[in-house]
């Protein structure tokens, strides 16, 4: 099952950390999500495309739910939860992730998009 990570947790007892400074860092097979709880934000870095990372802006989102079940999360990008993004987990370690089967993120080009429309 994928690992959920925080760069820093509430209530470890440093009461110098405001929940403002709180990211939670969801690793999935083809990007890294970084949510900002305190503040209502999220950004993506996509994986495999070499460095320096492409990376989103910080965008508002209004929920994150983690199914702890299939390693599943769904984000709600509006308020009624109508325009929403859902992903996975990646899964290391096993001989290959069911989600991904290990494959990165890849750059096409436009011209390459067109031949796949037809």
């Amino acid at each position: 099952m994928g690992e959920l990570s925080t760069t820093t947790v509430p209530g470890n007892g440093a009461a110098d950390v405001s929940s403002d400074q709180v990211t939670v860092v969801l690793d999935s097979c083809h990007s890294v999500w970084y949510f900002q709880p305190g503040r209502m934000r999220f950004r993506r870095a996509l994986k495999g495309l070499g460095e320096p990372y492409i990376s989103t802006g910080w965008r508002p989102y209004y929920g994150l739910h983690l199914d702890q079940d299939s390693d599943g999360f769904v984000v709600l990008l509006n308020p009624q939860g109508s325009r929403l993004l859902r992903s996975w987990r990646h899964a290391p370690g096993r001989d290959s992730c069911e989600f991904c089967a290990e494959e990165l993120t890849e750059e096409l080009m436009l011209d390459e998009i067109r031949s796949m429309a037809g």
